[in-house]
């Protein structure tokens, strides 16, 4: 604390009235420290490396139960000035842009185009590595999930949400909500450090704001000893997590449609009710209203409600990609995550499609020149036959005379 005065006044982190050396009063095992926060450090290290274990080992197999099929794409080939284009200026060029590079390349437009997209399609992440994403997170959430239920449903505040701000701040800290912070906290700084190599979708901002915001959330409410709201926060926002991971597994699976839809509809019931309902109208309120009636509002209550409003706004807008997705199902037209990464599935179809039409094109052609070929090849014999017949007609006469 000596070394940063200014960050850890009291005034930031405690009550009105509560000193640092009033919270001395807990032994130092129930007691939040800053420091303890470092431990989050290893644990995301080890994550990454856990993940790449799962990924490498234990997802392949997976897949294969689920049916999961890694498409073949078509190679774009080799055209240097269009490679050096595509990695250093754009890969979607405009139609001007596309003009200069046919006079560079000598090719047609058309060629140039599909050139852009098979090589835009080579970039895109296989149904296996979106599989290895989902089921590893599938199975932290899980864990955590069923860590957290089972650490929170004897605990009074799990019920009664009063009872979080009871004799706050001086609430000695359990050892097994110290860790399920601490492997929160850990797995996002995980999700931080791969964020870069992990499959970009639409909402990838959003999903930074997220992450981040819910570091500080955890790193905050831990120094300030709001460690009972927090973990009902954690608990709430994995349950929904469970099912949208679960759902995305199927989903890139083989067979598994109507399991897939059902999830799907499970999770955007829960998602909306918890995120939407749950957490503003029971925890929200908790932080916002519940807790002054225990100590008046210093600068650590308006941070952290202001962060939960961050995340709030983060609901409504995952919430209204679910919706549509909602409406699209209902319609009969969901095929595909509406956070899907960036490159259209479609396009890579239009590839495939238009790679078919050529095959089939090219056969056609084939097939009649054979049949050309063929009824060529009929005439010139029956022509052979009928010269063959006639010479022989018009020789009998004379070898009837000469025999005479």
């Amino acid at each position: 604390m000596d070394l940063l005065p200014d960050l850890w006044k009291q005034e930031y982190w405690l009550p009105p009235g509560v000193t640092w050396k009033d919270m001395e009063q807990l032994a130092d095992s129930n007691r939040p420290e800053p420091q303890d926060l470092l431990v989050a450090l290893p644990l995301s290290l080890g994550f990454v490396v856990l993940r790449h274990v799962f990924e490498r080992f234990l997802a392949p197999p997976l897949c294969r139960y689920f049916g999961v099929k890694k498409r073949s794409r078509m190679p774009a080939g080799s055209f240097p000035q269009l490679e050096v284009f595509y990695s250093q200026r754009s890969s979607h060029p405009t139609q001007k842009e596309i003009a200069s590079l046919m006079l560079l390349c000598g090719k047609t437009q058309r060629q140039v185009e599909m050139w852009f997209r098979r090589r835009r399609n080579q970039d895109r992440p296989c149904q296996t590595k979106k599989f290895g994403e989902a089921a590893w997170r599938f199975f932290f959430y899980l864990a955590a999930f069923v860590a957290g239920f089972f650490s929170l449903i004897d605990r009074p505040w799990f019920w009664d949400h009063r009872e979080c701000w009871r004799q706050y701040p001086f609430q000695p800290l359990e050892r097994a909500h110290f860790w399920y912070y601490m492997l929160e906290l850990g797995f996002y700084f995980s999700l931080l450090l791969r964020i870069s190599v992990d499959i970009k979708r639409k909402d990838f901002m959003q999903q930074v704001i997220h992450h981040l915001a819910t570091i500080i959330l955890l790193s905050f409410s831990y120094c300030a000893n709001y460690v009972r709201i927090g973990t009902l926060i954690l608990l709430l926002h994995d349950s929904s997590d469970i099912l949208l991971e679960s759902a995305k597994m199927f989903h890139y699976g083989t067979g598994w449609k109507k399991t897939c839809d059902s999830l799907f509809v499970v999770f955007s019931v829960v998602f909306l009710v918890t995120r939407l309902v749950i957490f503003p109208s029971k925890l929200i309120r908790a932080t916002l209203l519940l807790s002054m009636e225990v100590f008046e509002p210093f600068a650590g209550y308006y941070f952290f409600n202001i962060l939960l409003m961050v995340l709030q706004v983060l609901h409504i807008f995952w919430a209204g990609l679910i919706l549509r997705m909602v409406f699209k199902f209902l319609k009969g037209k969901l095929e595909k995550d509406e956070r899907s990464d960036e490159e259209s599935v479609t396009e890579e179809e239009e590839d495939n499609s238009e790679d078919e039409n050529l095959d089939q094109s090219r056969d056609c052609y084939w097939e009649k020149s054979k049949e050309t070929l063929n009824s060529r090849l009929s005439a010139l014999t029956n022509n052979c036959v009928l010269n063959n017949l006639t010479h022989q007609r018009l020789s009998l006469p004379n070898r009837m005379t000469k025999s005479q």
